[in-house]
């Protein structure tokens, strides 16, 4: 919990303008934004003063361009300073900017551009641009203007413009006093951006979302989440997603704290090792791929050694429960859980760059048991949370105070929870989005006459208060039988066993399931060469002793499932799934429809095998 800081009003009328005056005011000198110096390969920082004062003067730049109060602007880059500081520039202008996913595709982005009535649009480079370009010429699109970020000789014919350009003359044309005047008109009730979620089905729905429902939601999570003041974030995953433009910008604005822009998230394991952070968010598929990555490490010590990490995740385990169940860890327990910390477990924690770790948290997907076990058997609990998009991001979570591994936590401060007849959660409280954008500029309701929002996942909350997924409703298997039956468990079942890496259940309409499986990229090559094979991913995925030990995977798997829930067939597949590829949404969840679609021929062949 953040105690230190000065709140600059009432918290039901906060804006994120007057924060960051508060923050130069308060804290200018504190470092506020780093990110990666291709040129000497260090890091470049700004202080809070800095970054006012470069947000002051892109704003001037912007307003140039005649963006004006409520207009939205598109935003289309990775995670770089450009990016960042444009969205506060434009946020000071009462301009709403919103962040497109990298990945999408045209037929997307021109979706997002009519809809939305954007007619600038901020692009990083040549890759974006070749997507945008079209647009230009769309006659049922606003889109005049495109600001290029990595490019030169692009302003000759009044429809492109350079950043370097913009931001020049931003500088020139900035009056201190003009911008004090603008950014004081904004209202806590203003819409602070639009997320268009990544959608696995269907086009994207643009989701309001107002300076309030954002800072009321900091301040709840500031009551549970305890982290040194201005305490470091890495910033890796896309500014697009909701937890994102939470962590790595609203939250470091609120908390006055220090965020590392990581353009490029293959490197945020290594980044993570440099920086040792305080805190670390990702996605259950970032912690798989990291504990994959811990657990190779692990599988090359000596037979000694393994066995001492082996005995020293049992007594963290052991602690851990003891603080999950309420209870106090008996002198002898938390006397062997500090040896084993000092002498096994903190060593093996700053090679990951983890041992300053005070806050790790997962979001967007159920996190799959086996993977939390594992982080809980080097002393991490992952503190799983659970939100939406509409609910502007977290609605509850799991804290130090009160945790039980599995759930997804309590409501926290201001949300109530709960659950319909058919297990759908609902949601109320004043994070709950502003409403869906509509085509006429017009907004739409998201939540019934009562204020309560149907989430479309389904669960239940336990006599202690604590909520449990089950999955997505639209995503529930529905057999030939008439019995439900939720992928995500099945799923998760099938990754237990670390050969698996990704997993999709398939048996709509089916007598019973069957599953693609996706070896992992990092532990199957090292199972394959401790077990003498060579090759490739997908060669090793033909090998009949890898389909031999992914047969027995699906059979343990089998033995924690009643019998509709149990894989009768799968096919191992040797190539990774991905947002580039088109099988995993930007947040890294499954595009089950793509997925079905691609591997349709295989999927039909299972039932007639």
């Amino acid at each position: 919990m953040t105690t230190t800081l000065r709140m600059p009003g009432a918290p039901d009328e906060l804006t994120l303008p007057a924060l960051l005056l508060r923050n130069a005011e308060d804290h200018g000198e504190l470092p506020a934004l780093s990110w990666r110096d291709t040129g000497a390969g260090g890091w470049h920082t700004l202080s809070w003063a800095e970054v006012r004062r470069r947000v002051a003067e892109l704003a001037a730049g912007y307003q140039s361009l005649g963006v004006r109060r409520g207009e939205i602007v598109l935003l289309m880059m990775g995670n770089r300073p450009e990016h960042w500081l444009s969205d506060l520039a434009l946020v000071h202008l009462g301009a709403v900017p919103v962040t497109v996913y990298g990945t999408a595709a045209p037929e997307q982005i021109a979706h997002i551009v009519r809809h939305s009535r954007a007619r600038l649009a901020v692009l990083e480079g040549a890759r974006e641009l070749a997507r945008w370009e079209p647009l230009l010429d769309d006659t049922t699109a606003r889109l005049d203007t495109l600001v290029i970020v990595d490019g030169e000789g692009t302003g000759a014919d009044g429809r492109h413009e350079t950043f370097a350009a913009l931001a020049g003359r931003g500088a020139e044309r900035y009056d201190p006093a003009a911008f004090e005047e603008t950014w004081r008109q904004a209202d806590a009730a203003d819409a602070l951006t639009v997320v268009y979620t990544s959608g696995t089905t269907g086009d994207p729905k643009g989701v309001v979302v107002s300076h309030r429902n954002v800072l009321l939601n900091a301040l709840a999570l500031d009551a549970v989440v305890e982290l040194p003041d201005h305490a470091e974030h890495l910033c890796y995953l896309p500014l697009a997603h909701i937890a994102e433009r939470m962590l790595g910008l609203y939250l470091p604005v609120f908390r006055a704290s220090h965020v590392y822009l990581c353009a490029d998230p293959a490197v945020v394991a290594q980044t993570a090792r440099e920086l040792h952070p305080a805190q670390f968010f990702g996605v259950p598929r970032v912690w798989e791929k990291l504990a994959a990555s811990v657990r190779a490490v692990c599988a090359q010590l000596p037979e000694e050694r393994r066995a001492a990490v082996d005995a020293a995740g049992e007594r963290a385990r052991a602690f851990l429960a003891c603080q999950e169940r309420g209870e106090r860890p008996s002198a002898a327990l938390a006397g062997a859980y500090a040896e084993a910390r000092a002498e096994v477990l903190d060593p093996l924690l700053a090679a990951a760059g983890f041992d300053r770790l005070v806050w790790a948290a997962s979001a967007a997907a159920p996190m799959p048991p086996e993977v939390v076990r594992f982080w809980a058997g080097l002393g991490i609990v992952v503190m799983d949370a659970w939100g939406l998009t509409e609910t502007t991001g977290v609605s509850t979570t799991n804290g130090p105070g009160a945790f039980r591994l599995g759930s997804v936590g309590r409501p926290i401060d201001g949300v109530e929870v709960r659950t319909a007849a058919d297990g759908e959660i609902e949601v109320r409280g004043r994070t709950v989005c502003e409403g869906y954008l509509r085509a006429d500029g017009s907004v739409e309701p998201a939540t019934d006459a009562d204020g309560w929002f149907a989430t479309g996942d389904l669960g239940r909350v336990d006599e202690d208060g604590f909520l449990w997924l089950t999955d997505r409703k639209k995503e529930m298997i529905v057999t030939s039988t008439g019995r439900n039956i939720s992928p995500a468990l099945v799923e998760n079942a099938l990754k237990e066993h670390p050969l698996i890496g990704q997993a999709l259940v398939h048996g709509d309409g089916h007598a019973y399931l069957v599953a693609l499986l996706v070896l992992d990229a990092e532990l199957a090559p090292a199972w394959a060469a401790r077990h003498g094979i060579e090759g490739t991913l997908r060669e090793i995925a033909g090998h009949p002793e890898v389909r031999a030990e992914a047969e027995r995977a699906v059979a343990a798997a089998n033995t924690h499932l009643n019998r509709t829930e149990q894989v009768k067939k799968f096919w191992l597949l040797g190539e990774e799934w991905g947002p580039e590829s088109g099988e995993l949404t930007p947040s890294l969840k499954l595009r089950r429809r793509v997925i079905r679609d691609k591997y349709g021929q295989i999927l039909d062949g299972l039932y007639t095998l």
